[in-house]
């Protein structure tokens, strides 16, 4: 059950993270040079070792900070996460070279493209942030299963509408999400750290 709970957790703050993220945005911009499955295969190895960096920082956190400063400062964190959601990201003219790029392997060049793009991300943040709470181990699949989810919708989203997900509407309803964990987390903190 304890393992549930974390996986559903990581899976669910990622997945929200990453709603109108850029590297959803480089995840669309890829989606036109290469097939789909190559883009979401690419998208699913940068994941894997992106995150288990940031489960492993989060583990060194949760190890050094107290329990009850942890639950505070992340609570305070997710709210940071939904003002970064509103303020919202685009796609850099860096971003935009770097996903342009044609490789010889597809699924490497995404990898690439997206590991580079994902580092000090909103969802690598996000990331370290579940993890103080949780275990490494659902952590870590959660947030790569909400990360590939997120941008596989964007990608059909995207295909399907031929242009782009109402990124603002997503955005919005991302931020309320997470400004909402994050009060009910910062009370929690607040009410650990004064009892």
């Amino acid at each position: 059950m304890v393992f549930l709970t974390a996986l559903g957790a990581s899976t669910t703050a990622i997945f929200l993270a990453e709603m109108g993220d850029k590297t959803q945005l480089v995840a669309m911009s890829l989606a036109t040079r290469y097939r789909i499955s190559a883009v979401l295969l690419g998208i699913t190895l940068a994941t894997v070792v992106v995150h288990a960096g940031s489960v492993l920082i989060a583990e060194a956190l949760g190890l050094a900070i107290p329990t009850d400063w942890m639950s505070l400062l992340a609570g305070l964190a997710f709210i940071g996460f939904g003002a970064w959601t509103l303020r919202g990201d685009e796609l850099t003219a860096k971003d935009e070279e770097r996903a342009s790029r044609r490789a010889r392997s597809a699924v490497i060049s995404v990898a690439l493209v997206f590991f580079v793009a994902e580092l000090g991300d909103k969802t690598m943040l996000a990331t370290i942030t579940v993890g103080t709470s949780h275990h490494w181990l659902p952590v870590w699949v959660g947030s790569t299963v909400g990360m590939v989810l997120a941008d596989a919708v964007a990608i059909g989203v995207g295909a399907a509408l031929g242009k782009r997900l109402p990124e603002r509407a997503l955005s919005v309803t991302a931020a309320v999400l997470f400004f909402a964990v994050g009060a009910v987390m910062t009370v929690h903190g607040a009410l650990m750290f004064a009892g």
